[in-house]
């Protein structure tokens, strides 16, 4: 049974900093491409950042260059999503999904996790 579990829930104030992880099981994390993205209330599902099965990392969001950063560790079946520099607009629920090859487009996604609220507020 494929799952991906999201971990990470944070309150997070102005300017600091939340990792989350994408735990993955089911199937072998080397074959797959992870994408993260989020959901803020009253907005669509937009596209955060990706790693591709090489291990190439794009980032769908210009605000988020520089401040984001997105990892893989096979070994352990995990997909990690360094956030810094937070600002209140990152707020939004963040998934992680699975994909053979990277896209922005969230429908094109096989897998998905539950979500992980990230709230960055003082």
């Amino acid at each position: 049974q494929v799952q991906l579990v999201e971990s990470g829930v944070g309150l997070v104030q102005p300017g600091g900093s939340l990792r989350l992880s994408c735990a993955v099981s089911g199937f072998t994390l080397d074959y797959w491409a992870i994408g993260w993205f989020r959901q803020a209330p009253g907005k669509e599902r937009e596209g955060v950042s990706c790693i591709t099965r090489s291990d190439g990392r794009i980032y769908y969001v210009d605000s988020e260059k520089g401040r984001f950063a997105i990892s893989r560790d096979n070994a352990k079946n995990t997909v990690y999503l360094q956030m810094n520099s937070l600002k209140p607009e990152d707020t939004a629920v963040y998934y992680c999904a699975a994909k053979r090859f990277c896209s922005s487009s969230w429908y094109e996604y096989t897998y998905w996790g539950q979500g992980t609220q990230v709230t960055v507020s003082s």
